[in-house]
């Protein structure tokens, strides 16, 4: 399993063609171990930025795997990892308040502070509806962690995560039960030391999404959110295995689209998908704006 912290950003280049770039730092100290469903943000405290890494569930471990239980996982244990970006050092701290293993929540976080909203415990099966709210202070010395746990009706897990502003996000989708899908959204608003969650207006979800068990997706920012469900499998005339729609949230009328070519529903509303932007990975995360690219002569070439 790689010890590394990949950093992940998209950067213009001299050509007018977006890179992404993708830089890796090698990470001593308490490493947290390969996981998924888990959250990380970045704060800011004194000047310093960090990385605060929490939850998630893995597969035992290799001495306790049994035959039957052999593709077994686990919610991680329940400790905060705070990363300090320029020297790549991880520190878990163990917080009294947080006593149970969390994965696949929602986390929001606005300057020193990150909110620790919902998810799911294995052991328990539940989703519990307590927000944690993770304050990071970043003097010279040491750094110091405190936790308060504050009261709340959001009982989710999966859920999607959308900005439409720099203190104002809006939780979309996931689950209220292994079985029941969560149709409706909330607004969270932060503001200094408080958070303020709110029901918004219910999207005009498709017969598609209503009577499908599952649904996944993610953000696309600025309050829009890509859809997916799965095709049925009965119908022999899709060629589509899943579909997608693109909820636009942002706005002040509230739209979802489809942009499938095989929808289940109406057809002639759908909107293409186009082709994505072409990205360049460099390891390093640093370009030459002089390196050579047979696209520029291509371009130059264009009168």
């Amino acid at each position: 399993i790689s010890q590394k912290l990949y950093v992940m950003s998209i950067v213009p280049s001299a050509n007018k063609k977006s890179v992404l770039c993708c830089s890796e730092k090698d990470l001593v100290g308490d490493l947290p171990g390969a996981r998924y469903g888990h959250s990380i943000n970045v704060v800011h405290s004194r000047g310093k930025t960090a990385v605060v890494l929490f939850g998630g569930r893995s597969f035992i471990p290799l001495n306790q795997r049994t035959t039957e239980k052999w593709n077994s996982v686990t919610d991680c244990q329940p400790l905060v990892y705070l990363i300090d970006l320029q020297f790549g050092c991880s520190t878990a701290y163990t917080i009294k308040e947080i006593q149970d293993g969390r994965c696949f929540h929602v986390s929001v976080s606005r300057n020193d502070t990150v909110y620790i909203i919902g998810g799911h415990t294995l052991e328990s099966n539940i989703r519990p509806p307590n927000i944690y709210k993770i304050k990071v202070d970043l003097p010279l010395g040491s750094p110091n962690i405190t936790c308060t746990v504050l009261q709340s009706h959001l009982s989710v897990s999966s859920a999607i995560v959308t900005h439409t502003s720099p203190d104002e996000f809006l939780i979309v989708g996931g689950y209220e039960s292994d079985s029941q899908k969560r149709m409706i959204c909330n607004k969270v608003s932060l503001s200094n030391d408080t958070i303020d969650i709110q029901e918004v207006e219910t999207p005009d979800w498709t017969g598609d999404i209503k009577h499908s068990k599952t649904w996944f997706g993610a953000d696309m920012g600025h309050g829009a959110v890509l859809f997916g469900i799965p095709g049925d499998n009965k119908n022999q005339n899709s060629d589509s295995s899943f579909f997608f729609y693109v909820l636009n949230l942002g706005g002040e009328e509230v739209l979802m689209q489809s942009c499938s070519q095989g929808s289940l529903e109406e057809q002639e509303d759908s909107m293409p998908l186009e082709d994505s932007e072409e990205f360049t990975f460099l390891g390093d995360g640093v370009f030459d704006d002089d390196t050579y690219n047979e696209d520029d002569e291509e371009d130059e070439s264009v009168t």
